[in-house]
């Protein structure tokens, strides 16, 4: 069996890259495994251990970087931690499934240059700054304050586009969803 190959999304917060991996994941074409990340934040309502995320304490996470556990992790917000085990690489790979990464900007760039053409880096973009606002307000799940720095880390995080493989404007969640399906099957077919 052969080993999968890794893909990378990222994107600024609610810029529908969730939305769009869950239109994908199970497409068969695409022999998609999805890795769950590990995060020292606290579990929002719904979210479940091992489903979601690792919900892992800021010390066990330390402990995780100190003994290079992790393919990828970033202190995304202060104090809040988020990471691609190893483990998790190897258990979706070693089934000769394609492992989608749904990472932070920088995580997706380290993964980059790690697994060089072993992985696709795609780069989700909102199609403005102020159009992305709309959509986190619309969610109604954030403070004004909250919003605010999202969208400014949203900002810097944009910057990073031109690192990734391809990068994808979702304007119209379906064009998004089939130019995100087609970059995926072209790199695992090749």
């Amino acid at each position: 069996m052969n080993k999968g190959k890794l893909i990378v999304i990222s994107a600024p917060s609610g810029c529908g890259k969730s939305t769009i991996i869950k239109q994908i994941i199970d497409d068969e074409r695409l022999k998609l495994g999805f890795s769950i990340s590990a995060t020292s934040r606290k579990p929002r309502e719904g979210e479940e251990h091992g489903v979601h995320y690792y919900f892992i304490s800021d010390e066990e996470f330390l402990q995780l970087i100190k003994e290079d556990k992790f393919v990828e992790w970033e202190e995304v917000y202060a104090g809040t931690h988020y990471g691609t085990l190893v483990s998790e690489v190897d258990r979706v790979t070693g089934e000769g499934r394609n492992l989608i990464l749904d990472i932070d900007v920088k995580g997706g760039v380290n993964v980059k240059e790690r697994f060089g053409e072993e992985a696709l880096s795609l780069f989700i973009m909102p199609p403005s700054v102020d159009e992305l606002g709309k959509r986190l307000r619309g969610r109604a799940t954030d403070s004004e304050e909250t919003i605010l720095k999202r969208l400014a880390k949203a900002e810097y995080e944009i910057g990073f586009a031109p690192q990734y493989d391809t990068v994808i404007i979702n304007d119209d969640l379906d064009t998004a969803v089939e130019e995100v399906r087609s970059a995926i099957l072209s790199f695992v077919t090749r």
